[in-house]
């Protein structure tokens, strides 16, 4: 991965947008970054880091806390790079979680964080890869690089205090390096697997031989023999239950049988009781058929007469319509008569109302005549009134322009008494802010000591706690020192005692010899034991180490406490300042304060000063502008004032040629005036031709009317003559059906009328009461014949029979169910023993294959060394090689790294660990005793070597950029030379080597530079070449 431009906004110490353009160093470059303390040299590579994985180098600070103080508000903090992986070219930018300025309104608001990652083509165009998720973007460029933060902050970005992890790493961390950076994660993956189906297999065969024991748990045995056993014992008794239950079904059917046969005999005589009593039933209502059968003849006859009755009706009914007709036809001539005779008498007023339209069709001519002078006259007059208007308008123009010119005039001397009091603040600038830099550089010295003083005031306050806890703890090993000085005495003084005790009659002393005691030594006071004496023993030890424990801790305040006296030594003499007199740092921080406050105002007014300036030369040209529009104004008044002149004469000519009685009116009312005239005139013309056409129509309307009446009357007559005929007609026929049906007048007709569905119902009804009657005696008669000789059975004695059997087959079927379900249960055990029997053996036989490879994948070996670490080890061993080649080189022969082949004390992973040959010495120690400058020395070469190796292996990841951030000022001048040396070897070789040093003779030799300057607004970026 190579970078080719980083662009910052907002972010570390930069304010605005900085840009590097690493292409302007050349290919491949050695380049130093160069600036003083705090300028934002690391924050380079935080940016470089924080754009790929959103995150700095030194995780000291998060993204969020990155965004510059100096920064206006209106920038986002934000990072975009733009790098190549391969022949292929990336860009990714990234915004961290941050506040920026409403879109409306006041105040701030939460600005999420986003991530695009996009390819470029050579052609131009892009592929957008991940469009704003940040998570999304760093999985793909973890997915791209093969790298994450941590292996990317060791192996290509070397930050400070960091270049001694990758070195004194524990093997379990550097396996998780190197399988990453060398793709070994399938042989993780093996030793996972493996493990997993071991376990799997472990598992399985576990829980058959649970399931096996649970099986026979469950069958109530103890073993397979058992098993066995049961099954043999319990095959007899289940073959006798069934025949049991066999025989005892057979004796059940034979009983339901019976019980059945009983029951439909019991329903047959009782269906035979029914019928008989059915039939006598039915028999019972023959008189009332027969008079249902006399109805239905009657309506029969009267359904043949009723036509005839039906037609009698209508032709009354019509005779007496045609009655009501002629009678409405005679008042309607009437009606006709009456309206002809006012008709004629309204008429005679016609003429009188022709004279009058002609009178009003004569004045309306006169008025139209004068129309159009009334017009003209208006006309003339609108057009006085809007030149009238218009020279108003015209005069007030000229004043408001006079007015907008003197205030013109006055805001033009404002302004520039404002720009002259701006110009006295804006050329404070320069002064300010060398004031500004300067109580900024003695406000942060002036914190430096603060805090070192309260760093000191700390320790010294350690230091004297533990001046006093030493003064207890040497009283406390006087003490046990003279505790056991008395346990030892005691001790020794108590021996003979001890012996004495030991002592018998007639038993020699093992001291003199002597079988007599006369005399046995004893003590005044109680011995102390061995055990005694060892504790008081071991608290010595314990009081001595703790002393000095003490001693060492109160040595490193003192040397802590001096060396922050070195420290606070050249911060008093730059401040000029007595260590003894406490410092005004808040007197200092307000005077910044108030410096900062005065520099933005200054600031401020040099913007207004440029703004006010501006508005200068704009008034200037607006008051051109006015002078030209106030010349304009007053020509436009003098020529409106001479058209009204005009307007008015030719309105006064007009005036005289109206009637006298329009002449003192204004033209809109004498225009209105006619114009409701001639409309009134119209409106009475338009009623009078209405009024005549209404009488002579009303009059032709009456006799046409009349004529009708007199038409529709005649035929009326006739209608009547006709109907009354047809009605005697209808009535002699009625009479002759009466007669011929049998039937004496109308009402018995109607008594004896039935409607047809009436009519229906009766022979239905009477049809079904013969078929009744004769099935129910055809069905008597047959049950009769088959029950003779019959006699009825005994159910409850059956019905208890049918009982009997059932509880019999009921005991039989329970005991076959117990014995054929212990029985199938066992048959079923012993069957699932079988096959699990078969299944455990082949368990054992897979486990005995896969759990051995399991265990030495996985470590489980004597070397305590897995699959993937082995693998691993073989690459480090390549690793080393590359490395120590160069650290021989810079250490002039003298160290040479080697992979640890020890295994590591108890269960701890080894395989991986580093030790260091020292040439000098002829002996391997522990990378972790390297000073600092060796162990930079060392770590570089690590990193220089793992890039070659991860390179020369195929798909490996090309690692092409290497930062390096501090460290060599902990180098001699010769080992200095040797490491610029073989930066420089990189470089030729095709890689790009960025250093981040403050060594002199870094930057003599390193021409090609990344300058980062430090100023009191935000520092910015410049990039030098030779």
């Amino acid at each position: 991965m190579k970078p080719l431009v980083l662009t910052i906004s907002a972010f570390g110490p930069f304010a605005d947008r900085q840009t590097i353009d690493f292409r302007r160093l050349g290919d491949n470059p050695l380049f130093l970054i160069n600036g003083p303390t705090g300028a934002g040299k690391t924050s380079i590579l935080d940016a470089i880091c924080f754009a790929l994985y959103g995150k700095t180098t030194g995780n000291e600070r998060e993204a969020p806390q990155m965004r510059c103080d100096y920064a206006d508000d209106n920038l986002l903090t934000e990072v975009s790079l733009e790098f190549t992986l391969g022949e292929r070219r990336y860009l990714i930018k990234r915004l961290p979680d941050q506040q920026r300025p409403k879109a409306r309104g006041d105040g701030f608001t939460n600005q999420s964080g986003e991530a695009e990652l996009q390819r470029l083509y050579d052609d131009g165009r892009s592929e957008i890869l991940v469009a704003s998720k940040v998570t999304e973007a760093t999985q793909m460029i973890e997915s791209l690089t093969g790298l994450d933060v941590d292996q990317f902050r060791q192996v290509m970005v070397l930050p400070q205090g960091k270049f001694r992890e990758l070195l004194l790493a524990d093997s379990k961390a550097r396996e998780k390096i190197f399988s990453q950076l060398f793709q070994t994660n399938i042989y993780s993956r093996m030793e996972e697997r493996l493990k997993l189906q071991a376990a799997t297999i472990r598992k399985d065969a576990h829980d058959l031989e649970q399931k096996r024991l649970g099986i026979l748990e469950a069958a109530g045995v103890a073993s397979i023999e058992a098993l066995a056993l049961a099954i043999s014992e319990l095959t007899p008794q289940f073959e006798q239950a069934k025949a049991q239950k066999q025989q005892a079904n057979i004796a059940l059917e034979q009983a339901n049988k019976q019980l059945e046969q009983g029951k439909q005999l019991s329903a047959e005589l009782a269906e035979k009781k029914r019928l008989a009593a059915s039939l006598a039933e039915q028999q019972a209502r023959k008189v009332e058929m027969d008079g249902l059968k006399q109805q239905l003849s009657l309506a029969q006859l009267a359904q043949q007469v009723l036509p005839v009755y039906r037609q009698q009706q209508q032709r009354s009914q019509e005779l007496i319509s045609q009655q009501q007709a002629l009678q409405a036809a005679d008042q309607q001539l009437t009606h006709a008569t009456t309206q002809k005779q006012q008709a004629d008498k309204q008429a005679a007023n016609i003429t009188e109302l022709d004279q009058q339209l002609q009178h009003s069709r004569s004045e309306l001519q006169q008025a139209e005549q004068l129309q159009p002078l009334l017009q003209s006259y208006y006309q003339q007059q609108q057009q006085l009134n809007q030149a009238n208007q218009q020279q108003q308008q015209a005069a007030n123009a000229q004043q408001a322009a006079e007015q907008q010119l003197q205030q013109l005039q006055t805001q033009k001397t404002q302004l520039a008494q404002t720009i002259a009091e701006l110009q006295q603040q804006a050329n404070r600038q320069a002064e300010l802010q060398t004031r500004q830099y300067q109580l900024e550089r003695q406000c942060d010295q002036g914190r430096q000591i603060l805090e070192l003083q309260r760093q000191q005031q700390t320790l010294q306050q350690q230091l004297d706690h533990k001046a006093q806890h030493g003064k207890q703890a040497k009283a406390q090993f006087d003490a046990a020192e003279q505790q056991l000085t008395t346990l030892r005495l005691q001790w020794h003084q108590g021996q003979a005692a001890l012996l004495a005790q030991q002592l018998g009659p007639n038993k020699p002393c093992p001291v003199c010899g002597s079988a007599e005691h006369p005399n046995p030594a004893h003590s005044e006071v109680a011995i102390p034991s061995e055990q005694q004496l060892e504790d008081a023993q071991q608290r010595l030890e314990s009081e001595r180490r703790h002393c000095e424990q003490l001693r060492s801790d109160y040595r490193s305040l003192r040397e802590q406490i001096a060396a922050i006296d070195k420290q606070l030594t050249p911060l008093f003499t730059a401040l000029n300042a007595d260590s003894s007199v406490a410092l005004p740092v808040t007197e200092w921080q307000q005077a910044l304060t108030q410096t900062q406050q005065q520099l933005a105002s200054a600031q401020q007014a040099a913007q207004q000063l440029k703004n006010q300036q501006q508005q200068l030369t704009n008034l200037e040209q607006q008051l051109e502008v006015q002078r030209q529009q106030l010349n304009d104004a007053q020509q436009q008044l003098a020529a409106q004032q001479s058209r009204s002149s005009s307007l008015q004469g030719a309105l006064l000519e007009i005036q005289q040629r109206l009637p006298t009685e329009l002449q003192n009116l204004t033209a809109e009312v004498a225009l209105a005036q006619l114009t409701q005239q001639r409309k009134a005139l119209q409106q009475q013309q338009a009623a009078l031709q209405q009024q005549i056409q209404q009488l002579q129509q009303a009059q032709q309307t009456a006799a046409s009317q009349l004529a009708q009446a007199q038409s529709a009357l005649s035929e009326r007559q006739q209608q009547l003559r006709q109907a009354t005929q047809y009605r005697e007609q209808a009535q002699q026929e009625l009479d002759t059906a009466l007669q011929q049906a049998g039937f004496t007048d109308v009402q018995a007709l109607t008594a004896a009328q039935r409607e047809p569905q009436l009519q229906q119902q009766l022979t239905q009804q009477i049809e079904q009461w013969q078929q009744q009657c004769h099935a129910l005696a055809g069905q008597l008669e047959a049950l009769t014949q088959k029950l003779q000789g019959v006699v009825a059975p005994d159910i409850t004695a059956l019905t208890a029979q049918l009982a009997q059997q059932q509880q019999l087959l009921q005991a039989a079927d329970e005991q076959y169910q117990q014995l054929s379900s212990r029985l199938s249960n066992l048959n079923n055990c012993q069957q699932k023993l079988t096959t699990d029997a078969k299944t455990l053996a082949a368990l054992e036989q897979q486990f005995a294959v896969i759990g051995t490879l399991a265990d030495i994948a996985n470590g489980n070996n004597q070397s305590k060394l897995s699959l993937q670490r082995f693998v691993l080890s073989v690459l480090l061993d390549d690793v080393l090689l590359e490395a120590s080649e160069r650290l021989a080189h810079m250490s002039k022969g003298r160290y040479r790294l080697l992979r640890k082949e020890e295994r590591a004390k108890g269960n701890r992973a080894s395989g991986l660990d580093l030790e260091v040959e020292d040439a000098y010495s002829g002996k391997v120690r522990p990378v972790a005793t390297l000073s600092g400058g060796e162990s930079f020395m060392a770590a570089l070469s690590l990193a220089l070597g793992l890039s070659n190796v991860v390179q020369a292996y195929a798909g490996g990841i090309k690692l092409d950029t290497l930062f390096i951030d501090e460290g060599f000022g902990s180098l001699d001048q010769d080992s200095l030379e040797l490491a610029i040396r073989t930066l420089t070897d990189l470089q030729s070789a095709g890689r790009m080597i960025g250093v981040i040093s403050h060594v002199t003779e870094m930057k003599e030799q390193i021409l090609t530079r990344v300058d980062v300057h430090k100023q009191a607004r935000g520092s910015h970026i410049q990039v030098v070449t030779p």
